[in-house]
C-alpha cells in the first residue's frame, strides 16, 4: 500500500510502499514548493500491483481554502472518499460574456475561445471536447475538437432570452465535456457565473478554473479506511532584495562585529522570541541564510560559544534544543548530505540486501522468524543470539570503519565548524578531569545526530527508496543503539536498561581510541580553506548533485518519436554540466553545459503512451532549441531529477517563459496541435521539491525570519521598553520589522489597484 499526493491532478510525490499491510506507517515528510495558483490537494491511497495497474482504494481532497484556515496546519484523521470520474476534473476555459439588450430581441453572447489542460479521458491519453452553454431551458453547443486537452474553438453562442428571465437570479453554467462516439459522454469541468454580473459593463472576459460537477463526496462511513494527515500551507509575498538589506546588515553584525559574544544581538533577540516549535525551521533558514554570506562558521561558532558559555556541568552541553542545536544539526544536513551517503550508503544496501534476521533482547527472539542457522531440527536461542552478535560486530565493524577512514572526504565547511567548536569547549572545560568533553561536544553532532538517525531511517535521508521491512528495522535499530555508545566513547556502557547489548561493548570500547584519533584529524584543517566568498548555490562544481540509470530519447527534428525509442543510459549531475554514458564505467560521456540549459519540465503522458517523462531543453550557440526527452522509473525520482536539473540551472539567464508538454509529431504538437515552438504552457522554473539541496534564496529566507520576528513583536517591544535606548538591537529589530510591514501594505495595495491579482472564478 502507498500515498500518493496530487496537486491540480498533478502527482507530485509518492509514499514508500508498505507492503501486505492494512495499517501501514509512513512517517514520511515532503515540503512542496507550489505555484500560487493551485487549487487543491490530493491524496490517493493506491494498493501497488506487481502485474498491471495499481488499484485506487481512496482518497482525500484538501482545499487550498481548508488548508489555509488552520495557523497552525491540519493534523488529523481523514475519512477516505471513493474517486468519482465526475469529480477528477483539472484545466481552465477562457470565456467572454456579454448580454445584449436592443429594441427586438435579448441575448446572452458566450464566446468560447480555448480551454487548457483538461484531464485526459480517452485511452489515448487526450480528449475531443467540445462546451455547452446553459441558462434556463436554454442551451447551445461549440464544436467538437478531436483528440486534445489544449482545443481552440473561439466560437460565438447566443441564447435568445425573454425579457422576463432579466429580473431572475439564476446561474449561467458553461460545462466541458469529452465527446464519445459509443457510450455516454465523459464531463470535464464546469463554470457557474451568477447571472447578475452579466448586468455589469464592460463584458465579463477571462480564463476561468474549471469545477467538479459537484456530487456531494461520501466517506463510505470510514468503511474504505482513514488517513493521518499533517498538512502546512505557508504562503508569502517576497519583496524585491533592497527591502531586506537592513535585517540581513543586523543578522550579519550580529556575527562579526566586535562586541562581547554576552551582548544582546538580533540572533539573541530571535532566539527569545521564537517558539520551541518554530526552532527547527528558524535554524534551518539562519543556516541557508550565513551560508548565502559566506558566515556560516563565523554564525555557528557565535551561538556555540554562548552556548557552552552558558554550561556549567559539560554533562548537559548542547542536550537541549537550544538554537545552537538545531542550526548544527541543520548545517551537517545541508551541506554534509552527499558525504554521507559516501560514507553509509555501501553498508546500508548490503544491510537491505542480505536481509538478516537479528534479535539480541531475549524476550523478543521469535524461533518462528529465524532461518536455518544449523543442520539440526531446531534452532535454540543461543544460536540465534550467537549469529545475530556475529552478523552485528560485521556490520558495526564496518560502519566505524566507514566514518573514521572519511576524514579526506569531509567537507572542508564542516571540519572547520567543528575545529571551532573543538576550541570553545576546551577553552570552557580545560580541567583535566573533562579531557573528554572537547570530544564529546564533536561525536555528539557526527554520531548522535547525523550518522545515527540516518542508520535508523535511511529513506529519510535519501539512502533508500523504500522503508526497511521490519527485520530489517529491527537490525538498523540495533546498530544506531550501538553507534551512539560510540559516539558517547562508550561512558554510558553498562549502565543502561539494555543489558543484552553487552556482547557488542567490547567493540564499542575498542572503537574509542580510533574515534578520537579521527576527531582529531577531522579538526586538523587550516581555517583559511574555507572560502568566506558568498555562494549562491550549496553545489560545488565538482560535486556530483545526482547520478543514476534513466532512459533518454534526443528529439532532433519533427520526425515520428517512437515510445521504444528511449535508451537506458547513466546520467551524472553536477553544478556544470550533465553528462551521460552507457554504463557508469563507459570511457565515452556525451554531456550538455548547464548554461545552455533553458527549461526542464513534465512531458504528458500521452505524447509517448509512457508515464514520469520530462524534457530537459537546451539552446545552443546559434540559437537553436534542442529537446531531449527523459523517462524516469517513479514519480518520485522524476520530481527529484526536476527539482535537481532546474535548481543548477536556476540563475541561466536565457530561461523559456514557456513550452509544449507534448511531443512534436507530423509538423504539430500533440499537447495543442499547434505548428509553432512557441509552448502553449508556462514552465515551472520556481516549482520544486523542498529539500536540503535546494538554491539558496536569500529573500526567500530573509522572509521568514521576518515573519518570526513580527510574531514575536510584543516580546521585542517589552525588551525595548526596559532598556529604555532607542539604538539598542531590539530598537533597531522593530524599526526594520515595521518598515518591511509598510513595504507588503504598500505592495499588496498596488497589486489591488493596478489589478494584478488575478481571481480565476467569481
Amino acid at each position: 500500500m502507498r500515498s500518493e499526493k496530487h496537486t491540480c491532478e498533478t502527482s507530485v510525490f509518492r509514499t514508500a510502499t508498505v507492503w501486505k499491510n492494512l495499517s501501514p506507517f509512513w512517517g514520511e515528510e515532503y515540503t512542496l514548493h507550489l505555484p500560487m495558483g493551485f487549487h487543491s490537494l490530493s491524496f490517493h491511497v493506491m494498493d501497488e500491483d506487481t502485474i498491471g495497474h495499481d488499484d485506487v482504494i481512496g482518497k482525500i481532497t484538501l482545499s487550498k481554502e481548508a488548508i489555509g484556515s488552520q495557523a497552525k496546519g491540519l493534523d488529523s484523521w481523514l475519512n477516505l472518499t471513493r474517486v468519482d470520474p465526475d469529480e477528477e476534473v483539472q484545466g481552465e476555459i477562457h470565456l467572454s460574456l456579454q448580454l445584449l439588450k436592443d429594441t427586438e430581441k435579448i441575448s446572452l453572447r458566450c464566446q468560447v475561445i480555448e480551454a487548457r489542460d483538461l484531464a485526459p479521458r480517452d485511452i489515448s491519453g487526450t480528449s475531443d471536447p467540445f462546451t455547452r452553454v446553459i441558462f434556463n431551458n436554454h442551451s447551445a453547443e461549440t464544436s467538437i475538437i478531436k483528440k486534445t486537452r489544449f482545443p481552440h474553438w473561439v466560437e460565438t453562442l447566443e441564447l435568445e432570452l425573454d425579457p422576463e428571465e432579466l429580473r431572475e437570479e439564476g446561474t449561467v453554467t458553461v460545462e466541458v465535456w469529452d465527446w464519445d462516439m459509443v457510450g455516454k459522454n465523459d464531463f470535464l469541468g464546469k463554470v457557474e457565473i451568477p447571472f447578475a454580473c452579466l448586468h455589469k459593463t464592460p463584458p465579463l472576459e477571462g480564463w476561468f478554473r474549471l469545477l467538479p460537477l459537484g456530487n456531494d463526496e461520501v466517506d463510505a462511513g470510514g468503511k474504505l479506511g482513514a488517513l493521518r494527515l499533517k498538512v502546512r500551507l505557508v504562503e508569502d509575498r517576497i519583496l524585491p532584495s533592497v527591502y531586506y538589506q537592513p535585517l540581513i546588515h543586523l543578522l550579519v553584525e550580529s556575527v562579526i562585529s566586535p562586541t562581547e559574544v554576552e551582548d544582546s544581538s538580533a540572533l539573541t533577540m530571535l532566539e527569545e522570541v521564537n517558539t520551541v516549535e518554530s526552532r527547527q525551521d528558524v535554524a534551518m533558514t539562519l543556516v541557508k541564510i550565513y551560508l548565502g554570506q559566506g558566515l556560516v562558521v563565523p554564525f555557528l561558532d557565535y551561538l556555540n560559544t554562548r552556548e557552552v558559555n552558558h554550561t556549567a556541568d559539560p554533562n548537559t552541553l548542547f542536550r537541549s534544543n537550544s538554537l545552537a542545536s538545531k542550526a548544527m544539526e541543520q548545517f551537517m544536513k545541508a551541506v554534509g548530505m552527499l558525504y554521507l551517503h559516501e560514507v553509509l550508503k555501501p553498508i546500508i544496501n548490503r544491510i537491505f540486501d542480505e536481509k538478516k534476521y537479528i534479535e539480541l533482547d531475549p524476550c523478543k527472539i521469535d524461533l518462528n522468524r529465524t532461518r536455518r542457522i544449523s543442520f539440526k531440527s531446531a534452532v535454540s536461542e543461543a544460536e540465534v543470539r550467537d549469529s545475530s552478535v556475529e552478523m552485528l560486530q560485521s556490520y558495526l565493524t564496518t560502519i566505524i570503519e566507514s566514518i573514521v577512514g572519511s576524514v579526506d572526504q569531509c567537507p572542508p565547511v564542516m571540519r572547520v565548524a567543528f575545529k571551532q567548536l573543538h576550541k570553545r569547549v576546551e577553552e570552557q572545560f580545560a580541567e583535566p578531569e573533562h579531557e573528554d568533553v572537547k570530544y564529546l561536544a564533536i561525536s555528539g553532532f557526527f554520531f548522535l545526530r547525523f550518522f545515527a538517525p540516518a542508520i535508523l531511517t535511511p529513506k529519510l535521508f535519501q539512502l533508500r527508496d523504500q522503508h526497511a521491512d521490519t527485520r530489517t528495522s529491527r537490525t538498523l535499530l540495533l546498530l544506531a543503539k550501538a553507534l551512539q555508545s560510540v559516539g558517547n566513547l562508550g561512558l554510558q556502557l553498562g549502565h543502561g536498561k539494555e543489558q543484552w547489548m553487552a556482547p557488542l561493548h567490547p567493540i564499542i570500547l575498542r572503537s574509542v581510541a580510533s574515534v578520537k584519533d579521527f576527531l582529531d584529524k577531522l579538526i586538523d584543517i587550516d581555517h583559511d580553506i574555507v572560502s568566506e566568498v558568498p555562494q549562491r548555490a550549496v553545489f560545488m562544481p565538482s560535486v556530483t548533485v545526482k547520478e543514476g540509470y534513466l532512459n533518454k530519447h534526443k528529439a532532433e527534428g519533427p520526425q515520428l518519436l517512437s515510445r521504444f525509442a528511449f535508451k537506458k543510459r547513466y546520467f551524472w549531475l553536477t553544478s556544470e554540466t550533465l553528462s551521460y554514458a552507457k554504463t557508469p564505467d563507459w570511457q565515452v560521456r556525451s554531456s550538455i553545459p548547464i548554461l545552455c540549459v533553458c527549461a526542464v519540465e513534465r512531458v504528458d503522458e500521452n505524447a509517448f503512451q509512457q508515464q514520469n517523462v520530462m524534457q530537459v531543453i537546451t539552446q545552443d550557440n546559434d540559437g537553436q532549441l534542442h529537446t531531449m526527452y527523459i523517462q524516469c522509473k517513479n514519480v518520485n525520482e522524476l520530481n527529484q531529477w526536476l527539482s535537481a536539473i532546474r535548481k543548477v540551472s536556476i540563475y541561466n539567464e536565457r530561461m523559456l517563459p514557456s513550452f509544449h508538454p507534448g511531443a512534436h509529431r507530423s509538423g504539430k504538437w500533440t499537447c495543442c496541435l499547434q505548428v509553432d515552438r512557441a509552448g502553449c504552457s508556462r514552465t515551472h522554473s520556481a516549482v520544486t521539491l523542498g529539500d536540503w539541496s535546494d538554491p539558496l534564496d536569500p529573500d526567500v529566507e530573509t522572509q521568514t525570519i521576518y515573519k518570526q520576528l513580527l510574531q514575536g513583536r510584543d516580546k521585542l517591544r517589552s525588551v525595548e521598553e526596559t532598556v529604555c535606548n532607542r539604538q539598542s538591537v531590539a530598537a533597531r529589530l522593530l524599526a526594520v520589522i515595521e518598515d518591511l510591514e509598510q513595504a507588503h501594505a504598500t505592495f499588496q495595495r498596488r497589486e489591488k489597484e493596478d489589478g494584478t491579482s488575478v481571481i480565476l472564478n467569481p
